[in-house]
């Protein structure tokens, strides 16, 4: 495998079913339920998605939801599970940010699985998202099942970004 500096990043407004089914079958541990699966392959053929490529392998991918001329939502963020920890899901993020500083967009949430719930690679998921800026809004002890407690993170976006830095 390259290394993380060969990472290219390219946004598709649709039609990244196949990129995020390819990426999301190497982490079971975090997407083994194979409706949640076909749910976010169904949201990338249809939203935002940012697709992390190295050498034209897809690595990593981020799918946004707008919910509102204000908001928007990280519906899916994953990273191929030898590629965690390579800054990957930092530049694919930073990039999503920038995307919708660029479209006026001043608020973004993310669910994951609470600190209710006691799996240590999704701690690692909220500490990810807590260093990037987002912060606990809510928690949804039922919103996934009992047994699946979500909490809501959210951050600020600044939408002063210069037009000239917007991608085109």
């Amino acid at each position: 495998m390259a290394s993380a500096m060969d990472l290219e990043c390219h946004w598709s407004t649709g039609a990244s079913g196949s990129a995020v089914r390819e990426i999301l079958e190497t982490l079971p541990d975090w997407f083994g339920i194979t409706e949640a699966v076909d749910g976010y392959i169904a949201e990338a053929e249809r939203s935002p998605t940012l697709i992390a490529s190295i050498h034209t392998r897809p690595v990593g991918a981020l799918t946004l939801v707008r919910h509102s001329r204000d908001a928007a939502e990280v519906h899916l963020m994953a990273v191929i599970r030898p590629l965690h920890r390579a800054g990957i899901g930092r530049r694919m993020l930073g990039e999503a940010r920038r995307w919708l500083e660029c479209e006026s967009v001043r608020f973004l949430q993310v669910k994951t699985l609470s600190a209710r719930h006691p799996d240590a690679g999704y701690a690692a998921t909220r500490a990810f998202y807590q260093a990037m800026g987002f912060v606990v809004m809510e928690e949804f002890p039922d919103l996934w099942g009992p047994r699946s407690p979500a909490v809501q993170l959210v951050t600020y976006l600044t939408p002063s970004i210069k037009a000239s830095e917007c991608p085109s």
